[in-house]
Formats: C-alpha cells, structure tokens, sequence
C-alpha cells in the first residue's frame, strides 16, 4: 500500500477521526491535523496544507456536527460541511491522490419503510443534513477518485455522544424519557475507523462512489438507551465506575413529538450496507456487540470528557 505512504487526515479530536490514527497507521504515515492545524473555514488555509504535506490520500472525517445548533448557523454549517469537502476534493485531483469522506443517514428524510441503500433519493429535513449533502455533490462535482461513507449514530469512548450523554443523565436521575420512534443503528467509532482500513485494502479507482457503513442490526434511542444502562450495571462494580441512580426499568419510551428540537430528525435512520460488503468486503459488528465492546475498552471511563 506504498500509494497511501502519506496520509493528510482531518478532525483528529474527532470521535472517527482520534480511532482513524490508530486504524490508519498500518497504511503509512498519518498526519492528523486538528482544528488549530487546520481550519475549516479558510479555503486559503486548507490549499496550502495540502500542497505542503503532499498526501497520498486525504480522510475527511471533520465536520459541523451540532445537528440542533446547525439550523441558526447555517453559514457556518455550510462552509464546514459544504465547502471545506469541495476545496479538499479539488487539492486532493490537483495531486491526482483519492479522498476519503464521511457523510451521514441524515441526507435522508426517515420517510421510506424499509433501510436505505445508495440509489436512494434524498431530502435532508434539517440544515445539518442539507449541509452534509452538498458536500457529498462538492466531491462528486469534482470527479476524483474517492470514498463516501454515509454512517449513523455514530458514538465512542470520547467527545459528546449519545452513549456518554446517558451515563452522565442515569448517574444524576432516577428517570429518563428517551425518544422510542426513531430507528437506526448506533455505530462504534472504532468500527467506522476499522472498516474504513479494511475499505481502503480492497478500493480501487474502479470502486470509486458512495457507501452505507453503520453497525449491523437496528434499534431505536430508547432500546439504545436501555442496552446502554443493563451493560454498564454488569460491569461497574469490577469497573469500579460510579453507581446509576437509573434503572433499565426507570427509561421511559417517548414519541418524537413530546420531545421537539430546532432540528428534525429522520424517523428511519436504517442503511442497507449491502453494496460496501459486496464491492469492498466490508462487515460491521451488531450494534450491541460494538457497545459491549466499548464498554470493555480498557480505556473507557463514563466520567472522562
């Protein structure tokens, strides 16, 4: 894999992109660049880092992702989302290298009965979502060799994430509401970051396009919420972790509706993954599996930030 000695890879304080430097480092070198290093915003900025470190391959897995936050800075939404993905895909054809981006269930709208596969359409309902999508187009636009893993519900042992915010709500309270009519599939960070290895071994120019890359099996927030309380109560003690004050039972199932947000979210979140298993042969672990996992991680702590 000489072709990727070089690896240019953005949001290293990311929850995908702190698991892609450990994932990566097989290939080659991997420059992790974070936010000081390299801003987003500032197209001059991203073109000079990328003819000055001259890649074989960059990953992108930056990205505004304050999904709420997105619908009253959509400009700023925009020009992380949108904009950077296009100047990152037009350096990445000027040195004639391929460019690997993460994209989300989002450019849905949750309408269709049945997991989504590549082909089809979309209608992002929120201006995060909007935003993720047009950088889909700004890649395809420019016509390089290149990647897009569209992933969900993505968490990890870092960062702000659905699995972190639980712990933090069951250690404080006894009850919790958790939205039941959303259905998708939490993915491990890791697993995105291990898959994305394996993506890479097996890619070509030929196998250039867009891919569905999340945990196998789905669930909704509540089930997640619940799946993520019974493991932790399994292991705090030998853990020595902090108690809950929240049980499985205390997790209260509630409808989209009784818990409103600036931005909607897709009710189905479900990707078919067929097409990455089949092109690139990549599998995912279930989602309780990669949370079993998680929470085995002996780097794991619920009260680390």
């Amino acid at each position: 894999m000489a072709r990727f000695s070089t690896i240019l890879l953005t949001g290293a304080n990311g929850q995908v992109g702190y698991e892609l430097q450990h994932s990566l480092a097989v290939l080659g070198n991997v420059i992790a660049l974070e936010r000081s290093q390299l801003d987003l915003l500032d197209a001059a900025a991203i073109r000079y880092v990328v003819r000055e470190i001259k890649p074989n391959l960059i990953v992108n897995p930056a990205a505004y992702t304050a999904v709420d936050k997105a619908e009253s800075e959509p400009e700023l939404a925009m020009e992380i989302n949108a904009v950077a993905p296009g100047v990152l895909a037009e350096e990445a054809a000027r040195l004639d290298i391929p460019l690997v981006h993460y994209s989300t269930d989002y450019v849905y709208d949750g309408a269709k009965s049945s997991p989504y596969v590549e082909t089809d359409s979309t209608n992002p309902l929120s201006v995060y979502g909007k935003s993720k999508l047009a950088g889909e187009n700004a890649i395809r636009a420019v016509g390089l060799p290149h990647l897009i893993l569209r992933t969900s519900w993505v968490y990890g042992t870092l960062g702000k994430n659905f699995l972190r915010t639980i712990l933090r709500l069951a250690a404080e309270r006894e009850q919790l509401r958790v939205v039941s009519d959303q259905i998708g599939a939490p993915s491990w960070s890791r697993s995105i970051a291990e898959a994305t290895l394996v993506a890479l071994n097996n890619w070509n120019e030929g196998l250039s396009g867009t891919y569905h890359l999340t945990c196998a099996g789905q669930t909704s927030w509540h089930e997640f919420a619940q799946e993520i309380v019974k493991e932790y109560e399994m292991r705090y003690e030998s853990r020595d972790w902090p108690k809950l004050r929240a049980k499985v039972a205390g997790i209260e199932a509630i409808k989209t509706a009784e818990y409103p947000t600036p931005a909607p979210r897709p009710a189905n979140s479900r990707l078919d993954c067929t097409k990455i298993k089949h092109d690139l042969s990549v599998t995912m672990p279930d989602w309780r599996e990669a949370l079993r996992q998680v929470l085995d991680d002996p780097g794991f702590n619920p009260g680390q930030n």
